[in-house]
């Protein structure tokens, strides 16, 4: 292996402890846990620190505008290519949770590459959007909360506005 796999495997694994972290501190909190909660959120923080430097170093980080391309291209391999093979086969094993995840990821996917398209399109105009987030299935959208999710049913108070 050359240093820059070495490199795309440790953003891989920081970025995976980051998320893994935050949701177990998560878990720490609702069983009343707030100073675990603390360590594996101040972890998370630091796993952030590396992967953001194995990007650098990567020279993963360009222009916003080629930043908003190289979403959108991440994006539709996602929803075009990865999540309906995964959804596939999670089908062909009967695994109803796992195709749910993926079907409500592919759903969003689609709706983020949109989103970074019109952000591209638009990019320099600095029109103020709000975005708000399904904390049930991660859907995106723009300016309101609708009353409920319209992937996954969720109602308008699952949703987080972003700042």
């Amino acid at each position: 292996m050359s240093t820059m796999d070495n490199l795309k495997e440790a953003f891989a694994g920081e970025s995976q402890a980051n998320r893994k972290y935050l949701a177990f501190a998560r878990k720490a909190d609702e069983e009343g846990y707030k100073q675990v909660a603390k360590l594996f959120r101040a972890a998370a923080e630091a796993e952030t620190v590396h992967a953001h430097n194995h990007l650098m170093v990567m020279d993963g980080i360009g222009s916003t505008a080629d930043n908003l391309k190289t979403a959108i291209s991440g994006e539709e391999d996602e929803f075009e290519a990865m999540y309906p093979e995964f959804i596939k086969e999670a089908k062909s094993e009967g695994n109803e949770k796992a195709v749910w995840t993926f079907d409500v990821a592919n759903q969003v996917e689609e709706i983020h590459a949109e989103l970074y398209t019109q952000a591209l399109k638009a990019l320099g105009n600095n029109a103020e959007v709000d975005y708000f987030v399904c904390g049930h299935c991660g859907n995106t959208v723009e300016n309101e909360a609708p009353d409920v999710c319209p992937i996954c049913g969720a109602p308008k108070s699952e949703f987080m506005k972003i700042d």
